[in-house]
């Protein structure tokens, strides 16, 4: 396929044909997607069951106790956890200021959260709010993890 490069400025068109020919063009792109027989599910299915064997295999590693709920949420509240608590490992401790200690405590208050329901509330969450969420849920003044019951 050719594309016409005049309407690039010229100190990007060099940059834009390279960045180009590491490409498939749209119609080599669609006949490999259309040629793979996985289908967009079949797809979602082995996205989930990698995430839902890496967040098992964490579970075990760390201890985390399982998760309480309907059958349904359970799975989903354990990606959910996974993700979110490797995310504010990630920003608290390997980029961020806190020691392993500091870690060691905010571990134990997640641990407490069994209710898949929460971890799945919190699954759009920064992992650097981790902490603050955890401080909300486990508020003893409250009774309930639950502000609606």
């Amino acid at each position: 396929m050719t594309h016409n490069l005049s309407n690039r400025p010229a100190d990007q068109r060099a940059g834009f044909a390279r960045w180009l020919a590491g490409k498939d063009c749209t119609d080599c792109w669609k006949a490999a997607r259309d040629g793979d027989s996985a289908s967009k599910e079949e797809w979602l299915a082995a996205k989930r069951a990698a995430e839902q064997q890496a967040a098992a295999e964490w579970a075990e590693q760390f201890e985390m106790p399982p998760l309480e709920g309907p059958e349904k949420a359970l799975d989903w509240g354990a990606r959910s956890r996974h993700r979110l608590v490797t995310a504010s490992y990630t920003a608290l401790v390997t980029e961020g200021s806190w020691d392993e200690a500091d870690w060691a405590t905010l571990e134990e208050k997640i641990r407490t959260i069994t209710r898949a329901g929460w971890w799945i509330d919190q699954r759009d969450a920064e992992g650097t709010d981790l902490p603050e969420l955890l401080d909300a849920a486990t508020d003893n003044d409250r009774g309930t993890e639950n502000p609606f019951q």
